[in-house]
């Protein structure tokens, strides 16, 4: 065995001791869409979104920190299909972990890439429906395989409010794996991944006042199935809120804090402190008004 693999295992066997799993059994990180407006469509365009996460769970006998940054590149195409807008995203993230004074790992994480419709129903409700894959990489903070990834969001937006539902569906290729990772297969199967499906629901419910956003947050999500029957399904809910600043839509800086309320199988409460940043690269210009004929000005 290399050492790379003894150390994973190592590491992978330190986490789920201490910690019950460092991170969320969902493949998405739970809350990571809260704070947007994930049912509207957005203008044409190219948007630039950074989320950045740093929390930690009081495990016995030292506590497990994660961190997690998510880049994402948003194209928001001119064409329709049902009326909807059609649009792609693509993420990389990169994920560090580590069990105070016991182990740290650190790399990228799979990468997402997907296409959405998202349709105005009109009087501020909208709607949309998202399918893409994380793509498996052989990196030590990783899952060990694809996942088909599937979201359902609905929004109210108008008069300020962003009232927003996110239904986050991962599906697994392969429920269990020849290679560890952060949530390995129980003892003594360790050396093994297990990758259970899950749900995920974001939610927003945010009032715009001038520039300033803010309003409570939460998220909750949870284990479809168990990969090996000794596997312990994992849950937890969070609560939180949100402030935001926009910068005449040129910058719009959010960050939020949430703390879990109650969680089954993770060894501890995790209490975590976001930041986002959104970023117009491209927006298509509106097009000009046409002028009734024989009017002035």
């Amino acid at each position: 065995m290399t050492s790379k693999v003894m150390k994973l295992a190592t590491g992978c066997a330190l986490l789920v001791t201490t910690a019950s799993g460092a991170l969320a059994g969902s493949v998405t990180q739970p809350g990571e869409t809260v704070g947007v407006p994930a049912g509207a469509p957005a203008a044409p365009g190219v948007y630039f979104v950074n989320t950045l996460d740093w929390g930690c769970r009081n495990t016995a006998p030292d506590s497990t920190c994660v961190g997690v940054t998510i880049p994402v590149v948003e194209w928001a195409t001119p064409w329709t299909i049902f009326g909807g807008r059609l649009q792609f995203l693509t993420a990389a993230p990169a994920v560090e972990v580590g069990v105070h004074h016991t182990t740290y790992l650190r790399g990228m994480y799979n990468p997402l890439f997907g296409g959405m419709l998202a349709w105005d129903l009109g009087n501020g409700f909208n709607f949309s429906y998202f399918v893409g894959s994380y793509f498996n990489v052989d990196t030590e903070v990783a899952w060990s395989d694809t996942n088909l990834n599937q979201r359902f969001a609905f929004t109210y937006a108008k008069y300020g409010w962003n009232l927003t539902a996110n239904v986050i569906w991962g599906i697994h290729k392969d429920s269990v794996t020849d290679r560890p990772q952060l949530s390995p297969c129980p003892a003594p199967f360790a050396l093994q991944g297990c990758n259970p499906n899950f749900l995920n629901v974001d939610l927003t419910a945010t009032k715009e006042f001038g520039k300033w956003q803010i309003g409570p947050v939460a998220y909750y999500s949870t284990d479809l199935n168990s990969p090996l029957e000794t596997y312990q399904r994992q849950r937890q809910l969070a609560v939180g809120g949100l402030l935001g600043y926009n910068f005449d839509g040129k910058v719009i800086l959010q960050a939020y804090y949430t703390s879990e309320v109650f969680e089954r199988n993770y060894g501890a409460a995790d209490h975590r402190l976001w930041t986002r940043v959104i970023v117009p690269l491209y927006q298509e210009a509106p097009p000009a008004p046409t002028r009734m004929p024989g009017r002035r000005g």
